[in-house]
């Protein structure tokens, strides 16, 4: 492992100097390399201090540095970082370390430790001395195939848990149909098996796998009380079509109570769960119930129309639907300020991301006494959102447009959440 000069070596310097010099045998714009880093920046450990000093050396840089054969090393001196970002001297340090540690840039050291630079008269970096960030060149396709697993991963996990609130609704709608009228069957132990699944119902971080296990004993438990509601109110139309006796009534009554069925059920779920609380804070009321036997597809067509119905309904916004219809920036919101419990919460948590992708403070104060604390908020949701994407390339002017475009009466923040909804659903 190379030895940087005054620095003391560790493995993870090692391979960021390694990292350094395979980026410079490639030709990757900045841009490119930026939204890859930034795709992925929490998903690799990366604070929004980290990410905000990561740009704040990244604007020091000019394009030629990227190109093949060159490295973008920044020779800035700590004052003007520290004026820059806002750190002090302890927390440059302990962010510049981190970044260095996670591979994304690599210290190039002079043997004085002292930073320098000089550039030739075409602009080219001729012998400089400081923080290289040749490493992101190195990792950009990396960093783009990890956010695709990601996005992919992403899109899994909410289309599971759309089918899964499908079932979850269509069970309740049965069950308390059935108590509601009166009708004969294991209603009371159904909704034991089903409060213990609600309460496995992941709050936050869920996995694919863990969400593909609940909807396999969601959609089971929907079968067992389907059928089960089915066959009393067969018997219900055959008791009001037929006289019979009473004795006859109850044979029949009987036959449709499901014992092994429910005995089976319970089984499979209490082998295969932890005992768990019960949710006391489910109190969905039961939506409009999908007729039983269906194509794959239709039901497929089903889930969409319904999130499509959902999404109409819903408030644009809404704390939950600016968090949905925007991960990247709820994923680095979460990272930075836990669990978010209200609009207080993610107002706080978005001044903090605002320097990250260089939305200056007079922009952000500015947009805060046009829109309100709480418009501002989503908005800003939505530039950062948009950014990391790679859709905008100057935030701080986007939201200055979406504040003048408030105050012609022309800002439509439900219709942007709304379509990014749509295609996610899509």
């Amino acid at each position: 492992m190379k030895h940087t000069g005054w620095r003391k070596p560790t493995p993870g310097l090692g391979i960021a100097e390694q990292l350094a010099q395979a980026g410079e045998r490639v030709d990757v714009p900045k841009s490119r390399a930026f939204v890859a880093v930034k795709r992925v920046g929490a998903y690799i450990g990366l604070k929004a201090g980290d990410m905000m000093l990561l740009d704040t050396l990244g604007a020091f840089t000019q394009a030629q540095d990227w190109e093949e054969g060159q490295r973008p090393i920044v020779w800035a001196s700590n004052a003007y970082l520290m004026e820059q970002t806002g750190f002090s001297l302890s927390a440059l340090k302990r962010h510049a370390r981190r970044l260095a540690e996670a591979g994304v840039i690599s210290f190039q050291d002079s043997p004085n430790g002292k930073r320098w630079g000089r550039r030739d008269a075409e602009g080219r970096i001729v012998e400089a001395y400081g923080f290289d960030l040749s490493p992101l060149s190195a990792r950009v396709e990396e960093f783009e195939e990890l956010y695709a697993k990601l996005q992919a991963e992403r899109e899994l996990c909410q289309r599971l848990k759309r089918q899964i609130t499908v079932a979850r609704r269509m069970i309740r709608a049965r069950i308390e149909a059935a108590v509601s009228n009166a009708l004969r069957g294991p209603w009371t132990q159904f909704t034991g098996l089903f409060e213990e699944l609600l309460g496995r119902l992941p709050r936050r971080h869920e996995a694919s796998e863990q969400l593909a296990r609940l909807l396999t004993w969601f959609k089971e438990l929907q079968e067992r009380v389907e059928a089960a509601y089915f066959k009393a109110t067969e018997v219900v139309q055959s008791v009001e079509n037929t006289p019979e006796t009473e004795e006859q009534i109850s044979e029949k009554t009987q036959e449709m109570n499901p014992r092994e069925v429910t005995s089976d059920l319970h089984i499979l779920i209490t082998n295969q769960l932890n005992p768990v609380k019960r949710n006391s804070s489910e109190n969905e009321k039961a939506a409009a119930v999908v007729p039983n036997a269906q194509p794959e597809d239709q039901v497929d067509r089903e889930l969409e129309d319904w999130v499509a119905e959902v999404c109409k309904k819903r408030a644009a916004m809404d704390l939950p639907t600016v968090m949905q219809a925007c991960p990247e920036f709820a994923s680095w919101a979460r990272n930075m300020g836990g669990f978010l419990k209200d609009w207080g919460d993610l107002h706080r948590v978005a001044g903090q991301l605002r320097p990250m992708i260089g939305v200056s403070e007079h922009a952000w104060n500015v947009a805060q006494d046009r829109l309100g604390k709480q418009v501002a908020t989503a908005a800003f949701a939505l530039v950062f959102e948009k950014h990391i994407a790679g859709e905008v390339s100057s935030p701080g002017g986007y939201l200055r447009g979406m504040v003048e475009k408030a105050g012609a009466g022309e800002l439509h923040l439900e219709r942007s959440f709304y379509g990014r909804l749509s295609g996610q659903a899509a």
